[in-house]
């Protein structure tokens, strides 16, 4: 059954603004704005998502890119997709403001997870909503038995947070992988879909929460891998969504994904409730 919607209010669909304070290249295509809380903190937990406006332009949904524990500011990692996104990747810091509401959504199963091995799968720029997650664990980790990362993307030219991925890769108590589908010259680490890292990290399937975010076939294919070639539980797999949402709050519609509401059910859901929706055409 959809969530009930309690009426709507005013302030709730009224932007607040935020200062910025850096805009920071991540790739070609995508960069991270860090923003300034008016009331000097902002609290949200790994997983959520905030509506982002663009003065003048419009807003989109953008998921939390930066550590729960860093109150004092926030970070909304965007791929430059459309006029709001472009607009907002144009913005000066110290000089210009954007617009945030929020935070929404349901959270990654943190405190479900703990004592349990962590498996958090990323796909391209999938990786910036666990990014908090991940921050979540390394912050508390005796919390969590084994802590596995596997990120994939197209090319090595395509890796975000490579360096923070790499320092990652350099603990000891937490093991990080990297494939992408091409590669080049230079490029000496793993080649093909994400998918294929799984057999080489050891996890117990029956004690593991795993944590899924990229393109929805990347998220479908990877749920039913850990289904049926490790016997995982699906309603220990997490995936997160951002279709089509434009209010934040399930008053506008857009985001229904069959029986759900994508900004007020989700946006993370276990695969029990939405992968047998993800073959729906048109859902």
């Amino acid at each position: 059954m959809a969530t009930l919607i309690e009426p709507v209010v005013i302030d709730q669909m009224t932007p607040i603004p935020f200062k910025v304070r850096t805009v920071r290249e991540e790739l070609s295509h995508t960069f991270t704005l860090e923003l300034e809380p008016p009331d000097g903190e902002f609290h949200f937990e790994p997983g959520q998502f905030t509506m982002v406006y663009a003065f003048g332009i419009g807003e989109v949904p953008i998921s939390i890119s930066s550590s729960a524990s860093e109150k004092s500011s926030l970070q909304q990692t965007i791929r430059r997709t459309g006029a709001v996104t472009h607009a907002l990747g144009t913005v000066i810091p110290g000089r210009h403001h954007v617009g945030i509401r929020g935070p929404y959504g349901t959270p990654w199963p943190m405190k479900q997870a703990r004592g349990r091995d962590l498996l958090i799968i990323g796909g391209g720029i999938g990786l910036a909503p666990l990014r908090p997650a991940i921050y979540h664990a390394l912050e508390n980790r005796d919390d969590y038995e084994r802590v596995v990362v596997l990120y994939g993307t197209r090319t090595p030219d395509d890796i975000l947070f490579e360096t923070e991925l790499r320092r990652w890769g350099d603990r000891d108590d937490i093991t990080t992988l990297i494939t992408v589908d091409a590669a080049d010259r230079g490029w000496y680490g793993a080649v093909g879909v994400v998918t294929r890292l799984i057999g080489r990290v050891g996890f117990d399937p029956s004690n593991t929460t795993a944590m899924v975010c990229g393109p929805e076939i990347m998220m479908t294919v990877t749920a039913e891998r850990l289904m049926e070639g490790y016997a995982m539980a699906p309603e220990n797999i997490y995936v997160t969504m951002e279709r089509n949402m434009k209010c934040g709050i399930g008053v506008c519609g857009h985001c229904q994904f069959g029986e759900k509401f994508i900004c007020v059910d989700g946006a993370v859901f276990p695969y029990t409730e939405v992968g047998h929706l993800f073959d729906i055409k048109g859902v």
